[in-house]
C-alpha cells in the first residue's frame, strides 16, 4: 500500500513467500528462509506471526522499535485478525489502534484479486476463504474503525484521518452486502465522517 509521507510509516515484515515481479527486499518485506524464520520464532522476535497460503508472515519487535522509538511514530501494521488477537493477547501495552478495510464484496475482491493475475485458482479460493473470515471478525466489534473500500480516494481519507488523529476512534463504516447496497444503503447506526 502505498502512503503519504504525511502519515506513519508502515513496518516491513518478514516472510517466507518469494518476491513478486517488482518487489524488492527490504521494501514491503524482508524476504527470508523458512529456517530463518523459525528461528526468529524460536528467539521471540515477533509480535506476532501467522501462516497463509504455505507462507510464514511476521512483524518483528525490531521493525516496531525502528519506527516507533528511533523515528517516535505509531507504525502501520498490514495484519490479519490473527495478528490482531496475538498482539493484543501478547503485547496490550503496545494499545494498538484497529482500523480493518475490507471489501464491498467477496466478489468484488475475487474480481480484484482476478485482475492483479497473481493467484492461482487455488490461492484465489484461499484468499477469499481467509477475507470472509476477516470480514466475520470485523462483524464482531473489535476493530475500532471499519472502512469498506467502496472507493480507494475515499477509503485512503478516511484511513488517513484515523492515522492522524483526525477522526475519534470507534467510528464505523458498516459493512455492505454487495455493491450495490455499498453505494445506496443509509448509514443507518453509524457515525459518519
Amino acid at each position: 500500500m502505498a502512503v503519504s509521507p504525511s502519515l506513519q510509516p508502515i513496518v516491513v515484515f518478514d516472510t517466507t513467500r518469494q518476491p513478486r515481479p517488482g518487489e524488492q527486499d527490504g521494501v514491503a518485506y524482508h524476504f527470508v528462509s523458512r529456517e530463518k524464520f523459525a528461528s526468529m520464532i524460536e528467539q521471540g522476535e515477533f509480535i506476532e506471526h501467522a501462516e497463509f497460503g504455505g507462507n510464514c508472515y511476521g512483524t518483528s519487535l525490531a521493525a516496531v522499535q525502528q519506527v516507533s522509538e528511533h523515528q517516535k511514530k505509531r507504525c502501520i501494521l498490514d495484519i490479519d485478525a490473527q495478528g490482531v488477537k496475538l498482539i493484543i493477547k501478547n503485547h496490550p501495552c503496545l494499545n494498538p489502534l484497529i482500523i480493518f478495510v475490507c471489501p464491498p464484496s467477496l466478489e468484488t475482491l475475487r474480481k480484484r484479486l482476478e485482475a492483479r493475475g497473481t493467484e492461482s485458482p487455488e490461492s484465489l479460493q484461499s484468499r477469499l476463504a481467509m477475507a470472509q473470515s476477516e470480514i466475520d471478525y470485523a462483524k464482531s466489534g473489535s476493530p475500532h474503525l471499519v472502512i469498506v473500500n467502496n472507493d480507494l480516494d475515499q477509503a485512503y481519507h478516511k484511513f488517513h484521518l484515523a492515522c492522524t488523529d483526525k477522526m475519534f476512534y470507534g467510528t464505523v463504516d458498516r459493512l455492505q452486502k454487495d455493491e450495490d447496497t455499498a453505494a445506496t444503503k443509509s448509514r443507518h447506526g453509524c457515525n459518519k465522517i
